[in-house]
């Protein structure tokens, strides 16, 4: 069976894409910028990579014509952009569009649960998208799911800081509200489950594991599976825009992404009727289960996909990817080049694990100060981390940096700032031989927005002095017999 997927780079998308190749279908991935599909990753010949855009129709014209089924599995939920609802839809209507040029026979989309009535400007828009995928005239087939738990999901690692960094909090009343969450692993299976399955055709379903828990009760449950007593007091004096402020200061998730939760929470979110588990038997995993599984994950260092990498301001944005090449015209730059005598591949494995738990070798509580300070200001901060330890790849996140370019075999990392910057940054690190002598190459280049981005590189160059310098001798020294400081 031959499968669009759109939304392949995305947190869902990434883990559907191995289920449907072991089930031996033969899958077209559509995504805006192939540089971001992992290169490394041998698919053989059951995947095509398509570039197109939703906003751009043109562009869908890439799309195959023979193709039996297709997901769409597109959101703007973390998009700054406050008309995300028009252009939400306004992607569903050219998707559709296209595909109706197809033989496609069913569309799979996989949304949240819907069934109040006073919903949030983020959940009506999901209606109006499934209302256009409805009027298609292909059949149909929506899955409407509950907060979604999984290494790497963003309601997990949401309960996850809350839990893990705040040992009594002063809650809204949003916390009391009811959930069915879901894991990550059962979404997987009722998205393949569906798929050309004629009695899931022109059907909505509600799909939800076996608990039924308040926010309160899930931040509990999580913290006891770690063994921490926590303590969670709710005030009623909480708005929408200080819980969204709340969660922002305390959680990785940008502001954007923080009040379209808030606003969506105040729904309810329990599936009114069971009849998804008739059309795809079987048992869900509860609740500590999939916690459980999700820190399996993590421990094992083998996070398949995290929201963080899936999201770069929003779907509907332009793609980071156009920073690639470092501009050499109008930029500022500070060069650091080290020699050393170790293997040169130790020194480039210091570099491929830098940030997240590892932090930046020299100095950490200036970058977590740096990273404070980027939050008061409505930026990312570093509280992002990273999604693996062991391994990057073009598009993950690594703190407040976003990787450009995770060049192992030629030794070359290239990060960009989505830190709040007059300016566009960028990070390079490279390990080059030259007349038979190992160097590490560390460049941050700066391209300053007016007088104030000036104002702010040379503000800031004495602490580049002190800062970079001690980040590579560390990366030069780090595991043989110099700690880091």
């Amino acid at each position: 069976m031959k499968v669009l997927l759109t939304g392949a780079n995305g947190y869902i998308g990434t883990r559907l894409l191995p289920v449907l190749l072991e089930q031996g279908h033969e899958v077209v991935c559509m995504v805006r910028d192939p540089r971001r599909f992992a290169e490394e990753s041998d698919f053989g010949d059951q995947v095509k990579i398509i570039t197109a855009d939703l906003l751009h129709p043109e562009s869908l014209s890439n799309i195959p014509e023979d193709i039996d089924a297709a997901y769409y599995l597109v959101h703007s939920m973390s998009s700054g952009n406050q008309k995300f609802a028009d252009l939400e839809f306004e992607s569903a209507m050219h998707f559709v569009k296209a595909i109706q040029q197809t033989s496609c026979r069913q569309l799979i989309y996989l949304t949240g649960i819907a069934n109040d009535e006073n919903l949030s400007v983020h959940l009506t828009s999901r209606l109006s998208v499934e209302d256009e995928l409805k009027n298609s005239g292909i059949a149909f087939t929506i899955l409407r799911a509950a907060i979604i738990i999984g290494s790497g999901s963003a309601s997990f690692e949401i309960i996850r800081d809350l839990a893990e960094k705040l040992p009594v909090m002063v809650a809204p009343k949003w916390v009391n509200t009811k959930c069915q969450p879901i894991g990550i692993r059962d979404v997987l299976g009722y998205l393949t489950g569906v798929l050309m399955n004629e009695k899931a055709f022109d059907q909505i379903f509600d799909i939800g594991g076996p608990d039924i828990l308040t926010y309160k009760e899930m931040i509990l449950q999580y913290a006891a599976s770690r063994n921490l007593k926590r303590w969670i007091l709710t005030v009623p004096v909480l708005t929408p825009r200080l819980s969204s402020l709340w969660l922002y200061l305390v959680t990785a998730v940008p502001y954007s992404l923080a009040r379209s939760l808030v606003d969506s929470m105040k729904n309810e979110v329990i599936c009114k009727d069971e009849r998804i588990k008739e059309i795809v038997p079987g048992t869900c995993f509860t609740y500590k289960k999939a916690l459980k599984l999700a820190f399996e994950k993590i421990e094992q260092h083998s996070i398949v996909s995290s929201w963080k990498d899936a999201l770069n301001r929003g779907y509907l944005n332009t793609s980071f990817m156009d920073q690639v090449k470092v501009p050499q015209n109008g930029t500022l730059e500070y060069k650091v080049k080290m020699s050393f005598k170790r293997d040169p591949e130790e020194v480039f494995e210091n570099i491929w694990s830098i940030g997240g738990s590892r932090g930046w070798y020299y100095a950490d509580w200036l970058w977590n100060l740096r990273g404070f300070i980027d939050k008061l200001f409505g930026g990312v901060g570093t509280r992002r981390g990273r999604t693996n330890t062991v391994s990057i790849h073009a598009g993950d996140v690594i703190d407040f940096w976003r990787v450009l370019l995770a060049d192992k075999k030629n030794a070359r990392l290239l990060l960009y700032a989505e830190m709040k910057v007059p300016g566009e940054a960028w990070l390079e690190f490279k390990v080059i031989n030259y007349r038979g002598e190992a160097f590490l190459s560390q460049i941050a280049t700066f391209r300053p927005s007016g007088l104030w981005g000036r104002i702010y590189w040379y503000a800031m160059f004495p602490f580049h002095i002190f800062l970079f310098k001690g980040m590579a001798r560390q990366i030069t020294t780090y595991g043989s017999n110099t700690k880091v400081v």
